[in-house]
């Protein structure tokens, strides 16, 4: 997953940057960023199984609002052919993430 989401970056940087434009926050981003630091302190409280089943519903969590925010607001919303394009890969790539730490927390319960 690492590696997917840090691909997915490289490429977003580099369309960014392609395109001479300059992202800003939106209420989209800022709620998502909120939403990982809340996340990351109460998972920073946590060790063992109670870590593992909490870090895992997180990801089922967290990948489920970043796909909503694609599915409902980033890709409608995007006029340019490439970004468009990149956003419905990551959809692709985050709805497999999605499904796969869905099938994880069904193992940890």
């Amino acid at each position: 997953m690492v590696r997917d989401h840090a691909a997915v970056n490289e490429q977003a940087l580099a369309l960014v940057q392609r395109l001479h434009v300059t992202p800003e926050p939106n209420p989209t981003s800022a709620s998502l960023t909120t939403q990982a630091a809340d996340a990351h302190r109460r998972l920073a409280a946590l060790e063992g199984a109670a870590f593992d089943r909490a870090y895992v519903a997180n990801e089922v969590a967290y990948h489920r609002a970043v796909n909503d925010a694609l599915r409902g607001t980033l890709i409608p919303s995007a006029h340019n052919a490439e970004l468009k394009s990149l956003l419905e890969a990551g959809l692709a790539l985050f709805g497999a993430h999605q499904e796969h730490a869905e099938q994880l927390a069904l193992q940890l319960r």
